[in-house]
Parts: C-alpha cells; sequence; structure tokens
C-alpha cells in the first residue's frame, strides 16, 4: 500500500491542481506495489495514469478542456471562471463586428490546421467603446461558442502597491494562459494600459504595462486574451500593434434598438406595438441600458398577472433608463469641470 507521505503527497497535489506531481506520485506507489510482489496492481495503476495522461495530451493538442477548469491556490484570487452559453445571435451589432466576431470563432475553430502552417489564429483582441454596448458580452459569447471557459480577471486583486508584486500577479495569469485554454478577460484595461508618462503616472503602474507588452507579445498559447476599455483614448500607444484585432463598438442605432427590444420582449410585446414612441425614448441608451429597461417593464407586468407589457409601461422604463443615462453624464461632466478649475488653479 502507498505510505503516508505518498497519500498525503496525492491529495495536496490534487488540492494544488499540480497535475505532473500527482502522476510522479502515482508512479512512485505503483513502483512501490510492483517492488512488494502486487504485479497486477501496479500494471493497473501504470495503465490508469498513461491514459489520463493521454486524454490531457490530446485535449492539449485539440483545444478541447477537461471538465474541471478551476484556478487553484493564488490564481483563485486573481481569476474568477464561468462557462457561458451565450450565443453571437444573442446578440444586436453592426453588421461589421458581426463579420469580425464571426472571423475569430472561425480561426479559433481551425487553430490547429493555421498553426501547422506556421500562422497564428487570431486570439489577442482590444474592445474599445462605451459602457453597455456589448464588450464584455462579447467575451462571453466567444467563450460559449468555442465551448471553453471565460476567465475574468480580478483587477482589484491583480493590482497591489507594493514594488514587483503586481507583475508577479500578472505572471501567474499568463501561466494559466499557457497551461489552460480559455478565453482570459481584462475588463476595464485602461487601469493597466494607461499611457506611460502621463501626469498622473505611478511607477509601479509603468513596470506592470511593460510586463503586460512582453507577455503578451510571447504569448504562443490556445487561449483568447480580451482587454475591453471604455477610454482607448488614454491606452499607450505600444499596445495596439500586440493586438490582433480591435473591434469598435457603439451606441445602438435606432433599427439595432428595436430589433433588441423585441427580441428581448419576445411573448411580452405590448398590443399595439408604439414603435415611433419606443424609438424616441431609446435614443443615446446602450444595449445594457435597453435591456434593464426592458426587464423592467417585463417585471411590472408579471407582478400585475398581465400577458403582455403595456406600451406605456416601456415607455416609462425607456424614459427613467434615460433620464438616469443623462443624470450620470451631468455628474461626469461636472467632474470634468471641476478637475479642470483644480489644475488651472494649480
Amino acid at each position: 500500500m502507498a505510505s503516508a507521505d505518498q497519500i498525503k503527497a496525492l491529495v495536496k497535489s490534487h488540492i494544488d491542481g499540480d497535475e505532473q506531481y500527482f502522476y510522479s506520485v502515482a508512479m512512485q506507489v505503483a513502483a512501490r506495489e510492483a517492488k512488494v510482489g502486487h504485479g497486477k496492481l501496479a500494471e493497473d495503476l501504470r495503465d490508469m495514469i498513461d491514459a489520463a495522461k493521454a486524454r490531457t495530451s490530446t485535449a492539449a493538442q485539440t483545444g478541447k478542456l477537461l471538465p474541471i477548469a478551476r484556478p487553484r491556490g493564488e490564481l483563485a484570487n486573481l481569476l474568477t471562471v464561468t462557462y457561458p452559453k451565450n450565443r453571437l445571435a444573442d446578440m444586436v451589432l453592426e453588421p461589421r463586428t458581426v463579420a469580425q466576431i464571426d472571423r475569430i470563432m472561425q480561426e479559433q475553430r481551425l487553430h490547429t490546421r493555421i498553426r501547422e502552417h506556421g500562422l497564428s489564429p487570431r486570439c489577442k483582441l482590444l474592445l474599445v467603446g462605451p459602457p453597455g454596448t456589448g464588450k464584455t458580452m462579447t467575451a462571453s459569447v466567444l467563450a460559449g461558442e468555442l465551448g471553453i471557459p471565460l476567465f475574468s480577471v480580478r483587477l482589484d486583486a491583480l493590482i497591489t502597491k507594493f514594488m514587483g508584486e503586481t507583475a508577479a500577479k500578472l505572471r501567474q495569469i499568463f501561466d494559466a494562459i499557457t497551461s489552460v485554454r480559455g478565453v482570459y478577460f481584462f475588463d476595464e484595461f485602461d487601469a493597466i494600459g494607461s499611457q506611460r508618462g502621463n501626469a498622473n503616472d505611478v511607477g509601479e503602474i509603468r513596470r506592470v504595462l511593460n510586463s503586460f507588452l512582453q507577455m503578451i507579445e510571447n504569448d504562443q498559447s490556445n487561449s483568447l486574451i480580451i482587454a475591453a476599455t471604455n477610454h482607448v483614448e488614454i491606452l499607450d500607444h505600444a499596445l495596439f500593434r500586440r493586438f490582433d484585432d480591435v473591434i469598435e463598438y457603439h451606441l445602438p442605432t435606432a433599427e439595432q434598438a428595436l430589433k433588441l427590444i423585441r427580441s428581448h420582449l419576445g411573448k411580452f410585446a405590448p398590443k399595439p406595438f408604439p414603435l415611433k414612441a419606443i424609438s424616441t425614448k431609446s435614443e443615446q441608451l446602450s444595449y445594457a441600458e435597453i435591456r434593464r429597461a426592458i426587464e423592467d417593464a417585463i417585471k411590472e407586468a408579471i407582478m400585475q398577472n398581465e400577458p403582455h407589457v403595456s406600451g406605456d409601461a416601456l415607455i416609462r422604463a425607456l424614459r427613467e433608463r434615460q433620464q438616469f443615462s443623462l443624470g450620470i453624464l451631468g455628474i461626469d461632466s461636472k467632474r470634468v469641470t471641476l478637475n479642470h478649475a483644480g489644475s488651472t488653479n494649480q
């Protein structure tokens, strides 16, 4: 039988997710069993280990994942993992944006064939545009369409005030990118990607950006790295050539807003449909704001035990979102004015 130390080592390697050490200890157990004359048990153990290694190797070559892909240890504080079911058909986007995303999916599905010819599929993406226009949803869609996990990087855990610590944590993330295929999503990327040498530059963040530039440049994994920002104008210019594609997102047109409203309402669509009023009330709203307004109207219908959303309730929900959006813009513009006045006085 396995020794106490070997049993503890097997359990610890499983908890830590250290696959290679687990196999090493398991082979030691098999060798021990063979030494004490348990030849059949030793042979069975070796066969099981070889079969497990073969499955792992095949998964790595094909880009498919074994069922469990959970960050462990300190990495669990840096990444959150989900397995989205979203599909591209769920999104309402400009035709050009849909074509870009579709091209990325095609190249990812055929990434092995592309690499056989010495080429690399599109796998490093920068998503830019206003809040609520589909950047986060795009990361979910790519994970859902490709059947791989979505790993969201927790910037609050990544960025610290201690010299060198953030870069070391970033290295852990890129090690995970290499070892486990998935979509790795850096939201609010301007927190680490802002221009070096600007007035608010912090030395540690500058070092982190330099580390990121080196790591993404050297990355040869089968994962997708996606960075998203609402403030593309402050990104360091050296970043852009590191990405395979830059995808721009915009507020929906009246036609796109109407399509989203109809599809999201589904069986709750009002009868008659107040087309003209809805078109006016959805102006300058993002996709996310429109979805929230529709959900508010549907909830009201459910609470009133009504089979359809009333036209008035839908218009009211959209108007409330418009007012809320304008209020936020007003607050932001006041902040800009105050900051500008403060810098002038200095």
